[in-house]
């Protein structure tokens, strides 16, 4: 299969782009590289002469049509997007114009591509989103497909704008889509802005292990590249017009996640002090929501997928992973935000 791969250097695009590669796909890789782009993350897919990238924005409509006239594609996995809250707190400009722009530019794209090529009924354009679209939920409950959207930030207002258009494509002019919406991610290659990198990172260089809050935030932790198998899983079988949330079934607070953190860097890294002695709790970010977490029943009853890993496992791997690849992250150290707090709400 032929596929276009939006904000294939970023985080989640690389892992989708590394495995796809290895599974014998063609990956035509777009991306403007922002901030939180790294081509070293997409290192080995260069080898293979299945891979090519195009610099672009995906907000640029003529290079968009050009890159489905030169490629024809068989499929687009559209991951390209600004996607830290504390970012979009202090500028939501760009996340309007890159997440809510640059998919209504890609989807006028993809509709004149598929409509020129007779429609063909293989093609698919792959929407990728998050489980902030749904808002916060209290102490119980997950979120489920049908789950009404309460996006409560700026990043996930524009996600959540940008699954809407995706869905109105489909019903006003068939063009054939899936959605997916994951929980939140770790693993390697993570750009260090988000907290998984920044515990490590900061923890290995002696410094405060930043707890907004109380810390009793819950998330569902996904591992990357047990991600991508999923994404790729239903690319190739979910139904069109359907979508599918994609979680880890690992439910942690953000408290209990940095102490699990700092217990494996014990293990792996030993300091002369435990690292958890370097948490400190912060102000909390605005409209920090309380709870995320996901049913999973569609993806693995339909589709027969769940995640490989559990977080334990899977912070052990990306632990590893950040002391055995000091020369990637040490690069990123002095790009724009790096280091600093972001999304305070004071600007």
């Amino acid at each position: 299969m032929k596929l276009i791969v939006t904000g294939g250097a970023g985080f989640i695009g690389s892992a989708v782009v590394r495995l796809a590669i290895a599974r014998g796909h063609s990956v035509i890789n777009i991306d403007k590289l922002t901030y939180a782009a790294c081509l070293d993350n997409v290192a080995e897919a260069t080898k293979s002469p299945s891979y090519t990238f195009v610099e672009a924005d995906i907000c640029d409509a003529a290079a968009m049509t050009a890159a489905f006239e030169t490629h024809r594609p068989d499929a687009i996995m559209h991951l390209a997007a600004e996607s830290h809250v504390d970012r979009s707190i202090d500028g939501p400009g760009a996340f309007i114009e890159t997440n809510v722009i640059g998919t209504y530019t890609l989807l006028q794209a993809a509709r004149q591509y598929w409509e020129d090529a007779g429609r063909p009924e293989g093609f698919r354009f792959h929407h990728i989103s998050t489980d902030e679209v749904f808002g916060s939920l209290d102490a119980t409950g997950q979120f489920t497909e049908e789950t009404p959207y309460d996006p409560r930030s700026p990043y996930s207002a524009s996600k959540a704008s940008s699954d809407h258009l995706v869905r109105a494509w489909h019903e006003t002019y068939g063009l054939p889509v899936v959605l997916t919406n994951c929980s939140n991610n770790y693993g390697p290659y993570h750009f260090p802005e988000k907290l998984v990198p920044v515990v490590i990172l900061n923890a290995l260089a002696g410094k405060p292990l930043p707890i907004y809050g109380t810390g009793s935030n819950v998330r569902d932790w996904l591992y990357v590249e047990d991600h991508a198998d999923a994404l790729l899983k239903v690319l190739a079988e979910g139904a069109v017009g359907r979508s599918y949330n994609i979680g880890g079934e690992n439910e942690r607070t953000n408290l209990e996640l940095v102490q699990t953190l700092c217990a494996i860097l014990d293990d792996l890294r030993p300091g002369p002090a435990p690292y958890a002695d370097q948490i400190t709790y912060v102000a909390d970010r605005p409209g920090h929501d309380a709870r995320y977490a996901i049913d999973p029943t569609r993806i693995r009853e339909e589709l027969g997928w769940r995640p490989s890993v559990t977080v334990e496992e899977g912070l052990r791997k990306t632990v590893q992973w950040y002391l055995d690849n000091e020369d990637w992250w040490r690069a990123l150290q002095n790009r724009d935000g790096v280091g600093q707090r972001l999304g305070t709400g004071t600007k």
